[in-house]
């Protein structure tokens, strides 16, 4: 008896002491629940449809010889058709841009694939952008601009960016929808619940989601589409209501 006296000593306080820890843990996770019984939280959105009003297009022009002086002679001609075209789309001078020349030296390179050190050629190429307010002839230029690569122009065009410069003019707006339509549902939860709701105990602002129209793709850090011109523009807002 008296060795296993020691045994059961021992054994009763870990008894009571995970009575204890289970009896705090019941208590607290009893008066989280009552706590957050005070208050309930939603999600609230509003979405609009908007189009862009600001289109970007981009093309790059090419050109490669021996030397920098022929590979120029070779490009200057294809930036000044380029020039044309977008006159002829309707473009002013003053909506394009031109980049300054980049010159990129080929170097030689053996048969083991290393550089030789001896430059046996030279690649020009030139940035052509236009910016315009007028996004469908940024989008008709856009589509015609495979006419300068049937000319032989050597030219890479880029797909149209189309954004949309008037968020913050709605942005106001957007959001004490976003606040209306969290409300509501909290409203209808506590309605549900026999209860009511109060006033705001808390607030959070989340990111706005620009997406093509009628999408559905949704990002936790934003989304800020630029290939369509008709968008849905769509605010989120986490708030917490007082339940009566």
């Amino acid at each position: 008896m008296n060795e296993r006296f020691p045994q059961l000593f021992w054994g009763m306080i870990a008894l009571a002491v995970a009575l204890l820890v289970g009896s705090l843990a019941a208590a607290m996770a009893l008066s989280n629940i009552r706590r957050a019984g005070d208050i309930v939280e939603v999600t609230g959105s509003a979405k609009r449809p908007i189009r862009a009003n600001y289109a970007v297009w981009r093309g790059t022009l090419t050109a490669q010889q021996p030397s920098v002086v022929a590979a120029y002679r070779e490009l200057r001609p294809h930036v000044a058709r380029v020039q044309e075209f977008l006159r002829a789309q309707g473009i002013p001078d003053s909506s394009i841009t031109l980049s300054p020349l980049h010159t990129f030296a080929i170097q030689e390179v053996n048969m083991q694939g290393r550089e030789t050190g001896n430059t046996v050629g030279h690649r020009l190429t030139q940035n052509v952008e236009v910016r315009s307010t007028n996004v469908d002839t940024i989008t008709a230029l856009s589509r015609r601009a495979n006419d300068l690569i049937a000319e032989g122009v050597p030219l890479q065009a880029f797909a149209p960016e189309y954004l949309y410069t008037r968020l913050a003019e709605i942005r106001v707006d957007l959001l004490a929808a976003a606040t209306a339509d969290a409300r509501e549902r909290a409203k209808a939860m506590a309605t549900s619940a026999g209860g009511d709701i109060g006033g705001i105990r808390g607030a959070r602002m989340g990111v706005f989601q620009i997406t093509p129209r009628f999408s559905t793709e949704v990002a936790d850090y934003g989304i800020n589409d630029v290939s369509s011109v008709e968008k849905d523009i769509t605010a989120v807002v986490r708030i917490s209501f007082a339940v009566k």
